[in-house]
């Protein structure tokens, strides 16, 4: 019979293994962070004629520290110009939802931008 000694170094690396996934599944799946863009209908390109989400919009976003990033996001229809949107977004996922927001509505460092 092994020892726990000889054993130890598969148990640190399934319990490593364990944690790998954990935070794996916590980035992909339940953490997401929340940025804001304002709609520019002149960057909206149509993708597809047949499938649900039939556009896309590639945007400059904000999060709540004014900290810019380029997303994209599909929608099954052009948006309102010059709305204001909040944007859910998941690592390696994207933007996995959306609502619209008034401008008041915006963090202050998100409002200096617009």
């Amino acid at each position: 019979m092994e020892s726990l000694k000889e054993k130890m170094p598969m148990i640190i690396a399934v319990i490593v293994a364990i944690g790998i996934l954990v935070l794996a599944y916590y980035f992909m799946f339940v953490h997401k962070d929340i940025y804001y863009t304002k709609i520019d209908n002149d960057k909206i390109e149509q993708i597809s004629t047949k499938d649900d989400m039939k556009y896309q919009y590639t945007l400059i976003a904000y999060n709540s520290n004014g900290k810019e990033k380029e997303v994209k996001f599909k929608t099954n229809r052009e948006l309102r110009a010059d709305a204001y949107l909040e944007l859910d977004m998941m690592t390696g996922r994207g933007v996995v939802n959306w609502r619209e927001v008034q401008f008041d509505e915006l963090p202050e460092k998100v409002q200096e931008k617009y």
